[in-house]
């Protein structure tokens, strides 16, 4: 059943279902349409402590997460609060029905109720130690795991891919952390995304699920790969899931021409992770997420009689070569993106038990261009390991003009 709503209404409806004996959950996410808020999603639910009923409303910010437990006579304010932020998405699962509250740009609310074919009983779900929040969640019926092959049509997660469940969740909550930070939810129109070297499409996919349909965050997303077998794949994928807002094409990275909002590139093999961060940095794309593949450039130049004699202990043993190879390239990479205005970092997104290419490169758009602090550092790589790194060649004039500017 679908009906549209009064804001008054909707604040109604919200409060008197939390507030019910028979909630369990809710979610809130997506653009604020109300109170300035700081928050990208909220998620509150009731739980038991030392034999008492409160409520936890979980905060997820870009930069942060809180969770704050209240007594019943202690939620009202908070829940007010919460509801004038304004989000617009907000999903509510009781006892006997899940209510979807949408509101768009022009503050048009939209509810859509339906009844669970099986009553939600209250159970251990409820407890303290229920399973943790996750973009994602396991046991809940989600079409898209599905027909990834990744859970039953009853939302349970089969044994085989495990890792993979876990690597999106992980993926999707880096996605998440920054999203704010890039100003994407300012935009008044799709946020574009490019997927450079798509693959299987498990993150292109999730992505594209995640933002639009549980974030309710209007996104289309453009996967590119040069596997015509794996392209046909994802289409037929897309196909199913009547994902409208997701095209996959067979093509080199870096020749896509798309000013994209939003660049993926996930284990790209070797220098074309460089390729797709200098199609980031055409692009002036607000956000770069990469989690690079196997190096091989650096690898075949740096030699155990180029650096330090110091070095030379760990530079002969192939194995050790390879891996500092490895670093010294994603280094490089981290820093030719800061030299060109994008606030950088590196980070571990997922346990090595579920991939072991788990380092990933975070990349918002916003720094200053050719601070003279980070081209000196740069300089002094490239004099210390004797090499010039492909991402200085793939980025091109633009690059090499900060770098001779401020040196």
């Amino acid at each position: 059943m679908e009906k549209n709503l009064d804001r008054d209404e909707m604040q109604d409806l919200i409060c008197g279902a939390v507030r019910g004996e028979a909630f369990r959950r809710a979610t809130f996410a997506g653009a604020t349409r109300g109170a300035p808020c700081e928050w990208v999603r909220v998620v509150v639910r009731p739980i038991e402590l030392r034999g008492e009923r409160y409520f936890q409303f979980a905060y997820q910010g870009a930069k942060k997460a809180v969770t704050k437990n209240f007594l019943d006579d202690e939620m009202e304010a908070p829940l007010d609060e919460l509801v004038g932020y304004g989000f617009a998405g907000v999903h509510i699962t009781t006892g006997a029905e899940e209510i979807d509250i949408r509101t768009s740009r022009k503050g048009r609310v939209h509810i859509g109720r339906h009844k669970l074919k099986e009553p939600v009983e209250a159970r251990e779900a409820e407890a303290h130690n229920r399973v943790k929040d996750v973009p994602l969640p396991e046991g809940k019926a989600d079409r898209l795991l599905e027909v990834m092959g990744i859970a039953t049509p009853d939302g349970r997660v089969r044994p085989t891919m495990r890792a993979k469940y876990t690597q999106i969740n992980e993926f999707l909550k880096q996605l998440r952390h920054v999203f704010d930070d890039a100003k994407l939810a300012d935009l008044d129109r799709d946020v574009s995304i490019l997927d450079c070297g798509c693959g299987s499409s498990y993150l292109t996919l999730a992505a594209h699920h995640y933002l639009n349909d549980v974030l309710n965050v209007p996104a289309r997303i453009l996967g590119v790969d040069v596997n015509e077998e794996v392209i046909r794949k994802s289409m037929d994928r897309a196909d199913q899931l009547g994902a409208d807002k997701l095209v996959f094409e067979c093509r080199r990275i870096g020749t896509a021409d798309v000013q994209a909002d939003i660049v993926f590139a996930l284990h790209a093999c070797d220098t074309a992770t460089d390729d797709a961060i200098a199609q980031a940095v055409r692009s002036e794309a607000r956000l770069l997420l990469s989690v690079p593949c196997c190096h091989h450039d650096l690898n075949k130049v740096i030699r155990a009689d180029g650096p330090a004699d110091v070095l030379r202990p760990v530079l002969r043993h192939g194995i050790l070569l390879q891996r500092t190879a490895d670093l010294v390239t994603d280094a490089f990479r981290a820093l030719a993106l800061r030299i060109m205005g994008y606030r950088t970092d590196v980070v571990e997104f997922v346990a090595t038990e579920h991939t072991p290419r788990n380092l990933m490169i975070r990349a918002v758009r916003g720094a200053p261009a050719g601070e003279a602090a980070h081209v000196a550092e740069y300089i002094e790589m490239k004099r210390f390991w004797r090499v010039t790194p492909y991402i200085e060649k793939v980025l091109g004039e633009p690059f090499q003009q900060l770098v001779r500017a401020t040196s």
